[in-house]
């Protein structure tokens, strides 16, 4: 979190091991782990007698699950936002295009269930935002597009946490399933224009509704 709200910079060192699993409360250990982590997202890079170093962002894994979270928790610029919502832009209408030419009776059925549940749980619970990940994971499988279904984990971490973000200080300000439930019958019906113009309006909905979220 430090790192990502920018309180360490790109190129500071961190403090060395003991002194930082101390400061942590964990063990050393444990807090090797925490530094094998990052380097792997790219976040810190570790040299023998120089010590561990804060990479320049442009190295960051943004779409690692992990990164995003940690970005969105700690305060995102609108500049992020607006960057997270045109990587969604450009990703999920073409899925929804894709999807309704593609999807099986039983990906239907699966999406069905999973905007069932978000009725019943709505967006303020867990249980609503995983529905509503599930929704969206099956429109990128439905396309059977080995190389979009793998931006899964990417795509549901940002609408998990944006849609987290949205209510950190105020109600949603509008409910957002009937734009979802038109998806739905644009994909049912097989329809691809319809499909990408439903998901196109349903993703600049949800960026609007962020951006007010910045001013609260």
């Amino acid at each position: 979190m430090a790192i990502v709200s920018g309180r360490i910079q790109p190129g500071e060192v961190l403090a060395n091991e003991i002194d930082s699993s101390e400061q942590l409360s964990v063990s050393r250990s444990a807090y090797r782990e925490a530094v094998k982590m990052l380097a792997a997202k790219g976040m810190v890079e570790s040299r023998p007698k120089t010590g561990t170093t804060v990479s320049a962002r442009s190295r960051w894994n943004l779409l690692d699950p992990d990164v995003l979270a940690w970005i969105i928790e700690s305060g995102p610029t609108e500049e992020f936002l607006r960057g997270l919502f045109e990587l969604r832009m450009i990703v999920e209408p073409a899925a929804a295009a894709l999807a309704a030419e593609r999807r099986t009776s039983a990906q239907l059925a699966h999406m069905r269930q999973a905007l069932q549940a978000m009725e019943r749980h709505t967006l303020k619970t867990e249980e609503g935002r995983a529905a509503d990940r599930e929704f969206h994971d099956v429109i990128l499988e439905a396309t059977g597009n080995d190389l979009l279904i793998s931006l899964s984990s990417s795509i549901g971490a940002a609408i998990r946490w944006t849609t987290i973000f949205k209510q950190r200080k105020r109600e949603l300000p509008r409910d957002p399933l009937p734009d979802h439930w038109r998806v739905f019958d644009a994909i049912a019906a097989g329809g691809p224009a319809e499909a990408r113009r439903t998901m196109e309006e349903l993703v600049g909905l949800a960026l609007e509704d962020t951006r007010g979220s910045l001013d609260n």
